[in-house]
């Protein structure tokens, strides 16, 4: 075997292994760690929004925008428990549109400082939730 495919298939072995291990990660998460993996993905897939858009590659850029925005939408903002949550969940839903809002302009326009203040937004409200006791009362996110 050559050093090229010694090398592909060393990066589909390496990308399963990391797979499995997201995988098992995110099954054995308690809930509050769950939303924290949440919060990781959402400004990971900022960060390289912001290095495509930085080299030029906005179909790159796009699909990354897509991926925080899904994360934004379809899992931040669905695991608010506006019952539970009150008031707090309704200000947070409100935090979530707007960073989806900012996302969405930052795709359309190619602007790095919608993506930026998307990234700063995200990394308030996760630091906040970090230091949120996970054994303490349910909140805005059970």
């Amino acid at each position: 075997m050559n050093a090229t495919r010694k090398a592909s298939a060393y990066a589909r072995g390496a990308g399963a292994y990391a797979r499995v291990g997201v995988e098992s990660g995110v099954l054995s998460a308690s809930p509050h760690q769950l939303i924290t993996l949440l919060f990781d993905g959402a400004q990971s897939a900022i960060r390289t929004a912001r290095l495509h858009l930085d080299n030029g590659d906005i179909a790159a850029k796009g699909l990354a925008i897509s991926k925080a925005l899904d994360i934004v939408n379809n899992g931040l903002m669905a695991a608010l428990d506006r019952q539970r949550g009150g008031e707090i969940a309704d200000r947070l839903a409100a935090l979530y549109d707007y960073i989806a809002r900012l996302l969405l302009k930052a795709n359309i326009h190619n602007d790095a400082a919608h993506l930026d203040e998307a990234a700063r937004l995200l990394n308030d409200i996760g630091s906040a939730w970090r230091q949120i006791d996970p054994q303490g009362q349910r909140g805005a996110h059970d």
